[in-house]
């Protein structure tokens, strides 16, 4: 278990709690992906478990993308980060797709417009729902150029679906060419990473 390369991915801000910061990291990398490393000119990647179902109790706020899958099939989530090699990563929570990358971005300096109709997504969830659901798994990742995704776990679905551009918050982009700000200024009010 030393020799793996196991990256640290995630963390939660919680407002109208008393503040508190803890990390656990596990294994060793010699390339670590901060959650910050993004840059205008950045393409965004969204990398998810489409399979699944809403959560019983829970339609519209949380998928349920693991409890029908294999424990092998969970171990090789594992290899999202390394197989993409992107320049910042961050795990979509409890904020949704938009504020995961809203987090991103305000990590990395910057601002994220989303092309709504290339973000991956399952076809029983409306768009609303799945941009601001618990999405069971999945990834925002940023990369300067398209990735090799070849070595990505087969039940796992990518696509580049957006950019990194000076600025802050969240843009969303329809099918129109209209973006309409979806978040127009911070996240978490942390600002940027150093």
């Amino acid at each position: 278990a030393a020799a793996w390369g196991v990256p640290v991915l995630g963390g939660h801000t919680q407002l109208g709690v008393p503040g508190a910061l803890a990390v656990t990291a596990l294994g060793r990398t010699a390339a670590p992906v901060p959650g910050g490393g993004g840059a205008p000119g950045q393409q965004v990647r969204v990398t998810a478990d489409l399979g699944g179902a809403w959560r019983p109790g829970y339609t519209g706020t949380q998928w349920d993308s693991t409890s029908h899958r294999s424990p092998a099939e969970l171990r090789a989530q594992a290899s999202v980060v390394r197989a993409l090699r992107p320049r910042a990563a961050k795990d979509v929570s409890m904020s949704g797709l938009v504020g995961s990358t809203g987090m991103l971005a305000e990590a990395s300096g910057c601002r994220a417009v989303l092309d709504v109709a290339a973000v991956p997504a399952p076809a029983t969830a409306g768009t609303a729902d799945w941009l601001t659901c618990f999405p069971g798994f999945a990834i925002v990742s940023t990369e300067e150029y398209a990735s090799e995704t070849a070595g990505l776990p087969a039940h796992l679905t990518t696509a580049v679906c957006g950019e990194l551009v000076p600025g802050t918050g969240v843009g969303l982009r329809w099918p129109d060419g209209t973006i309409t700000d979806s978040i127009s200024h911070t996240v978490t009010g942390l600002g940027t990473a150093s």
